[in-house]
């Protein structure tokens, strides 16, 4: 049922259906690059609500949807996920994950839904001037979506004058918004190193190469570097996330390690600093044990800068709907692969509070709060509508 703070947004009927739709979302999550029956499901859906045109297998399983207005305007784009987690759902509700070891923990469920009951606004009524896209995005969670759409042969010549993303926040009231300025995410990337040496017998090993303690030595040397300090310009997080050594037999010293570190920064500049860091000790560490080392990265995310004008645009909107917005301290740490958007067109990501009381983003208990779809409907429609 729509809430007390949301009941003004957006028809009941069209709430009840949107809901729905999410709630059916959610019971069949599939991982990046893996989205086939979700963007069936979504494409359905888009198809019912004409679009002037639609684009399937975009970057992968990507959608794009679009409304054109009658007379020449801007071009908008608004940007939601398709991809689950590998995380296994704890809830009991009728809705639960069908799928062992996936769920929608970061809720891009409900931002499809969002999208999707966007679609049915737009379909109903088209906007007067311009032309908005709609995009499904694959592959948020490991970096690569946003890639893959830009660099997709029917994506590479499309300019937008602005782009809009919004992504919820559980710890903030429900259907508050939260906006800011430049850095709105973290730039972040995971150095992998690889320290090659020579295997010998476990009671012998002085007669191979052994790198556990250049492991060791590197994992220290990069903790060093930390700087978690998110009021900080110069903030840097490092976070060691996976480490392997050797093998499982108990009679061969280990020949091999591999350390995986995830690293983040305010900003791309900073983090590419960070990165030389940390491989200049990788490199480092290795010539002083006899080791070869080899570098490689993972689930690189750019930071997310907003820009000011298009932020302003975002602050009338929410205004103009009745709800409230705040600026954050600071950005949030986590990464962002909007970002790549945001780096080559004007734009704006933002908070929607998914409440103070509803579970942290990728814990095992949450679930996107249906009761804040309105707001983010009425927010993107209305800085449709100021456009026109």
């Amino acid at each position: 049922m729509i809430t007390e703070h949301t009941k003004h947004l957006v028809d009941e009927a069209l709430f009840e259906h949107i809901s729905a739709l999410r709630r059916e979302l959610h019971a069949h999550p599939e991982t990046a690059m893996e989205e086939t029956w979700t963007a069936k499901r979504v494409r359905a859906h888009l198809e019912a609500q004409r679009p002037d045109a639609l684009l399937t297998e975009v970057g992968g399983t990507g959608l794009l949807a679009r409304f054109d207005g009658n007379e020449e305007g801007p071009t908008l784009l608004f940007r939601c996920e398709l991809d689950a987690l590998p995380i296994e759902e704890e809830n009991t509700f009728a809705h639960r994950s069908a799928i062992a070891g996936r769920s929608h923990k970061c809720g891009h469920d409900g931002h499809m839904a969002i999208l999707c009951g966007l679609a049915e606004r737009l379909g109903s009524q088209r906007p007067e001037r311009g032309r908005v896209w709609l995009l499904f995005q694959p592959a948020e969670e490991n970096g690569m979506g946003a890639q893959a759409v830009l660099e997709d042969e029917r994506v590479k010549g499309m300019r937008f004058d602005r782009v809009f993303a919004l992504h919820n926040l559980p710890g903030v009231p429900k259907g508050q918004v939260m906006l800011r300025d430049d850095t709105f995410t973290a730039a972040v990337n995971s150095i992998v190193v690889h320290f090659k040496g020579r295997t010998s017998h476990a009671a012998e090993p002085e007669n191979g190469l052994n790198p556990a303690a250049a492991m060791s030595a590197l994992i220290h040397r990069s903790l060093a570097l930390d700087n978690n300090a998110p009021t900080d310009a110069h903030m840097r997080v490092v976070t060691p996330v996976y480490a392997r050594l050797g093998s499982k037999d108990y009679g061969i010293s280990a020949g091999s390690a591999e350390v995986h570190i995830t690293l983040r920064c305010w900003n791309d500049a900073e983090l590419a600093h960070l990165q030389r860091c940390v491989e200049d000790a990788a490199r480092e560490i290795g010539a002083q044990h006899g080791l070869g080392v080899d570098i490689g990265y993972t689930q690189h995310f750019h930071a997310n800068r907003n820009d000011k004008q298009t932020v302003d645009i975002v602050r009338r909107a929410v205004d103009a709907v009745g709800l409230t917005w705040q600026e954050p301290e600071h950005p949030f740490k986590w990464g962002e692969d909007f970002g790549l958007f945001t780096a080559r067109f004007p734009g704006c990501m933002f908070g929607l509070g998914a409440g103070e009381d509803t579970p942290a983003l990728h814990n095992p208990d949450y679930d996107f709060p249906d009761d804040i779809i309105p707001a983010g409907i009425a927010v993107f429609e209305r800085i449709i509508r100021q456009a026109d």
